[in-house]
């Protein structure tokens, strides 16, 4: 069972080099991917002149999220794993696939470089806004966090078929492709009701810098109530019922 296998870490895991390089990685990754994201929503809004969301607007995001995080996950995975997501590392953390002191300098990375992107992009774009997360009109925030667990389960669910089982065989080749995919598709289902972010550090970065936090914690609630459920369905169907138990690492 997954829930046998959670450990906190040694106490010179957070300052060891591999450790703070994977947490380095992380913060990269979050950079390349949020400041993609974020900006293709202000690039938008630049040439709409910040007019009403439309079919094609969803489009547009959900390739540039799907486009970036397929690139984010690959350039990050030799070294931390390409979480690139606070989810997925929890959810890695429930599988017992990495420990809560790595965890948490992943978080912290995480976190600090997607708000550091939405600087970049205020910077840059001439102090544009970061539109933080928000619910559409007639979308209760219970309903958003159902939306927020099924596309994060989704998500992580992918994630573990493809980068953490141990039987993934070739098909390990395609991880970034497909979790970027399976992103990209969930834009497309829950953008218009909730942004779909099934990533706190996306929603916290651009919530930090315009200082807007109606309704935030549903970005955190959901995707990880979502990404825990997935560790552990998929560990305890797929993975540990076949006796090949993954060791707790940074490898996936």
């Amino acid at each position: 069972m997954a829930i046998n296998r959670i450990a906190i870490g040694t106490p010179g895991e957070a300052s060891h080099p591999d450790a703070i390089r994977a947490a380095l990685a992380e913060f990269f990754s979050m950079v390349i991917f949020v400041f993609a994201g974020q900006g293709s929503g202000m690039a938008y809004g630049k040439l709409t002149g910040d007019g009403p969301a439309t079919p094609s607007g969803l489009v547009a995001a959900s390739l540039s999220h799907a486009f970036a995080l397929f690139v984010a996950v690959s350039v990050g995975a030799n070294v931390s794993g390409g979480h690139v997501n606070p989810a997925v590392t929890f959810g890695a953390f429930v599988g017992g696939n990495i420990t809560l002191l790595r965890a948490i300098l992943y978080w912290i990375a995480q976190l600090l470089g997607a708000v550091v992107a939405c600087l970049l992009l205020k910077v840059s774009t001439g102090g544009m806004e970061t539109t933080a997360f928000s619910l559409s009109h007639g979308v209760e925030p219970w309903n958003a966090v159902v939306f927020e667990i099924v596309m994060t389960f989704g998500l992580v669910y992918t994630v573990y078929a493809t980068a953490v089982d141990p039987k993934k065989g070739d098909i390990g080749i395609i991880a970034p492709l497909a979790i970027g995919l399976i992103v990209g598709a969930n834009i497309l289902v829950g953008g218009a009701f909730d942004g779909a972010s099934m990533n706190p550090a996306v929603s916290f970065g651009p919530a930090v810098v315009s200082w807007t936090w109606t309704n935030h914690w549903v970005y955190w609630f959901g995707p990880f109530i979502g990404a825990a459920i997935a560790a552990i369905v998929y560990d305890t169907i797929f993975m540990a019922s076949s006796g090949n138990e993954p060791l707790l690492s940074n490898d996936f």
